[in-house]
């Protein structure tokens, strides 16, 4: 009888040294797919969610922009992956060219609140990875997409994350959710939440019409020179890819290279704050190769504000999108503005960005104001 206990004892103990040994053991490498449509995020390992935790696999980077795209008040996590041995080349102006083999990932989410409420807060990656990881008991996942590069080009995918937070499946044709935001006055708003289709994820990272080709927007140098703390330790993103082997053909003077403002940041000029929203959120379409080259508006951040950037400039269409006013900036007049009114507007073929937001980004939407308000000059409407 005390034999068959010990016996007992052996077998158990092993089950739970062979069920640790499992829990224990590395996830698998990051896999580079280079064709077809994985339908699970999990396929890519890049990213897990794991002991309540969205982890990050070996040699996936996380980054952070000066400014970030507004969509919603969503949060970000946004990470690059490359193959061993391939680094990135950069560039003063445009996106780095990276290598065949890069998977960039940008996975969505809010802080959570009382019941099914989010909040609706102002943060960044940097501050709410801990050890490397996004706490679930904290944050509610919504969705990542995958845009990575394959040997015929950028191929986008976007992934929704399933209720009980452990997986994203393939959305293909996109998805809405409704969900219900709180500010930090209490003040709580309900709106759908518009997942891309594969179609639409390209058309906002078509950045050359003619060519139809698709790259990413963020990745460049002006956006992400700024520090990101890495395990509890702040360093220059630029120079972490350095180091990391991701980036090559960095200036040795970082003070050389250029800087976008943030936005949120009111110790910076009032001009540069709003040239770096209007460059994240809009330049990528309006600028002479993208989407919206033929409204001859260039929103990039390097150009002097002049008529290119809409000073008393009128629409190339009028309609319903111009809110009957005359010029796309009225200097000193953000009423008169047809920025402003699109950047007010929820209505479809009114609003401004078209894609990305059910939502109007008030704060961003008075920055862009305030700016106007503030340009000299005056608009001879007997010119229009």
């Amino acid at each position: 009888m005390l034999k068959s206990l010990y016996g007992w004892r052996s077998l158990l103990g092993a089950l739970a040294l062979s069920g640790l040994a499992a829990c224990s053991k590395p996830p698998e490498p990051v896999a580079f797919i280079a064709e077809g449509r994985p339908a699970k995020l999990s396929d890519w390992h890049v990213l897990r969610a794991d002991g309540g935790k969205l982890k990050l696999n070996t040699g996936v980077m996380p980054y952070e922009l000066n400014t970030p795209l507004f969509s919603d008040h969503a949060h970000k996590l946004r990470t690059v992956w490359m193959p061993q041995g391939q680094r990135a080349k950069f560039s003063e102006l445009e996106v780095f060219d990276l290598p065949v083999g890069t998977i960039i990932s940008k996975t969505f989410y809010y802080p959570k609140g009382e019941g099914q409420t989010l909040l609706q807060t102002h943060s960044d990656s940097s501050a709410e990875l801990k050890d490397g990881a996004l706490d679930l008991s904290r944050v509610r996942l919504v969705e990542t997409r995958i845009l990575v590069r394959r040997a015929d080009g950028w191929a986008a995918l976007p992934y929704v994350w399933n209720a009980e937070q452990t997986e994203a499946e393939l959305a293909r044709t996109g998805d809405q959710l409704q969900l219900t935001l709180q500010d930090a006055a209490g003040k709580r708003q309900s709106f759908p939440y518009v997942v891309p289709n594969e179609n639409q994820c390209a058309s906002c990272h078509m950045v050359k019409l003619k060519s139809k080709e698709v790259q990413p927007i963020g990745l460049k140098a002006r956006h992400l020179n700024r520090d990101f703390v890495y395990q509890g330790s702040s360093e220059n993103q630029l120079a972490h890819m350095v180091k990391a082997g991701y980036l090559g053909g960095l200036p040795e003077d970082l003070a050389g290279v250029q800087k976008a403002a943030n936005w949120l940041d009111k110790t910076q000029p009032l001009e540069a704050r709003a040239r770096a929203y209007l460059d994240i959120n809009c330049a990528h379409c309006h600028n002479p190769r993208g989407p919206a080259s033929n409204t001859a508006l260039n929103l990039e951040p390097f150009l002097a504000p002049d008529r290119h950037l809409g000073l008393c400039k009128p629409p190339v269409a009028a309609g319903k999108g111009t809110g009957d006013r005359l010029f796309g900036i009225v200097p000193g007049k953000p009423d008169e503005s047809i920025m402003s009114f699109r950047l007010a507007s929820q209505e479809g073929g009114v609003m401004m960005p078209e894609l990305g937001r059910s939502t109007v980004h008030e704060e961003g939407m008075q920055l862009i104001r305030e700016w106007i308000a503030a340009l000299p000059g005056r608009c001879n409407e007997a010119t229009h």
